[in-house]
């Protein structure tokens, strides 16, 4: 999960939320004519965190602070496995973006057992691309842009993004351009270059709320976040006229 620390608490996004906000900002994208597969690269956008379910495990710190994503423990080899497993019942092109994702995050892995995990991955990988009668490029295009996608909804959820009009590299879209993100004076935010196919346009998540920092045990974070307030988070994307 992601938290964040407020003044009277903390916020929490669910990491299958972060995962629909990207798949959000995703529908908004510029395709031009190139479509293939589109909606099914939406889908795997929206889905590729399916194997976080933060009611579950281990989610606190030492300290008894809710867990934030980036400090977690190394993910299982059979979690690993399950995910792309699974994946395969929304189809190969689904769990081929999925795969893909898997192995960004692990590679370099000094686990064996991930490291082999990778590597199987990859030979799959190549499989699919072959029966689907694709090209690796178009593969790497449609994951390029899956990342993007996650990369730009992590940094609304942290909310990274700097006060004062300062940019934030986003990464490098399936174009290969360099993108950042900026807050305009009137607080709505800025892609640039500007990649969307409308002027404007909202996207929102929902989050949870909690006021206790500490935690006795994962069953009291879990009652917490069953029954902590959810508000509603929006963001305005705009294009500058600068842009």
């Amino acid at each position: 999960m992601i938290v964040n620390l407020q003044a009277d608490g903390w916020e929490i996004v669910y990491h299958r939320t972060h995962a629909l906000l990207a798949a959000q900002i995703a529908g908004y994208w510029d395709f031009g004519d190139r479509t293939h597969r589109l909606y099914e690269t939406i889908a795997a956008i929206s889905h590729h965190d399916d194997l976080e379910k933060e009611w579950q495990g281990d989610q606190l710190t030492d300290a008894g602070a809710p867990l934030d994503f980036t400090l977690e423990r190394e993910t299982s080899v059979e979690q690993l496995h399950r995910q792309a497993d699974e994946a395969l019942y929304k189809g190969r092109w689904v769990a081929l973006l999925i795969s893909m994702h898997q192995c960004f995050l692990n590679q370099g892995s000094d686990n064996p057992e991930i490291a082999d995990f990778v590597k199987e991955q990859r030979d799959r990988q190549d499989d699919w691309i072959k029966e689907l009668d694709m090209t690796a490029d178009d593969a790497e295009y449609a994951y390029t842009f899956m990342r993007w996608c996650d990369r730009l909804s992590l940094i609304l959820c942290q909310r990274q993004v700097p006060m004062g009009g300062r940019y934030i590299e986003v990464t490098n879209g399936p174009d290969d351009k360099v993108y950042s993100i900026y807050r305009l004076d009137d607080g709505d935010f800025c892609v640039s270059p500007w990649p969307f196919d409308v002027s404007s346009f909202e996207v929102s998540i929902d989050a949870c709320y909690l006021r206790q920092l500490e935690f006795e045990s994962n069953k009291d974070l879990t009652a917490a976040l069953k029954t902590a307030p959810m508000k509603t988070v929006k963001w305005k994307l705009a294009r500058s006229s600068d842009d």
